[in-house]
């Protein structure tokens, strides 16, 4: 049957749910023993390993354990240009100890 060419709802694989294949890999893979990021993460644990070879492993095992973080765009009011006024001492003063009275305040909750 032809279809419309739009995006139709509920078609195609839900988010986050792995692919059949990848799944079976993945747990071929952990049932033989060690992952290649268990393998990265030993050998940069390793006093034993020089430092540059540990260096190496922790560069390659770092995106797998720790995402990257995304660029966010600064924006003023209404999607506009950020306002920036100018300030005394005395008033850039206060507004820092407003803010720091602010965080402690909601950390002590």
């Amino acid at each position: 049957m032809a279809g419309n060419g739009r995006k139709r709802p509920a078609a195609g694989r839900k988010a986050a749910v792995p692919h059949k294949a990848t799944s079976a890999r993945q747990q071929a893979v952990a049932a033989t023993g060690e992952t290649p990021l268990d393998h990265m993460l030993r050998v940069m644990r390793d006093p034993g390993n020089d430092d540059q070879r540990r260096d190496q492993m922790a560069k390659a095992a770092a995106p797998y354990v720790h995402p990257k973080l995304a660029a966010v765009e600064h924006t003023g009011k209404d999607g506009g240009p950020i306002e920036t006024a100018d300030l005394s001492d005395t008033e850039l003063a206060r507004a820092i100890a407003f803010t720091l009275a602010k965080a402690v305040r909601a950390t002590a909750h």
